[in-house]
């Protein structure tokens, strides 16, 4: 009964552990991504504001339909301001610019070109 008190305890502390070391290597500007363009988005890109050219989809293979959301994730680089394009079934686009990500943890993408920062 003992052992497995202990297998018990040392299991929780193994999850804790990882919980710590995946909030450590977070960067701090990760954000939840919303659509709530109306539209399903084929191809989201996010690149530095100071970049002239896009970064690689996130999304892969992946369609964000509207009203979901999806965890974008970066690795720690301390870059504040970012542009967001989503791109839609028909090739159509809309960019986001200067979106302060180390201030928010969510970026809604509306339909109207604008986007609500929490």
């Amino acid at each position: 009964m003992q052992k497995i008190k202990s297998l018990k305890v040392f299991f929780l502390a193994a999850l804790f552990v990882m919980g710590l070391s995946s909030i450590a290597s977070a960067g701090a500007q990760d954000f939840v991504l919303v659509n709530n363009t109306g539209f399903p988005i084929y191809y989201v890109n996010v690149s530095p504001a100071s970049s002239d050219n896009w970064q690689n989809d996130i999304l892969g293979s992946q369609v964000l339909p509207n009203g979901s959301y999806v965890q974008v994730m970066f690795p720690t680089n301390g870059v504040q301001y970012w542009d967001i394009q989503a791109t839609f079934e028909d090739g159509s686009s809309i960019a986001w610019y200067g979106i302060d990500l180390l201030s928010v943890a969510q970026v809604t993408l509306n339909g109207d070109g604008t986007a609500s920062l929490q």
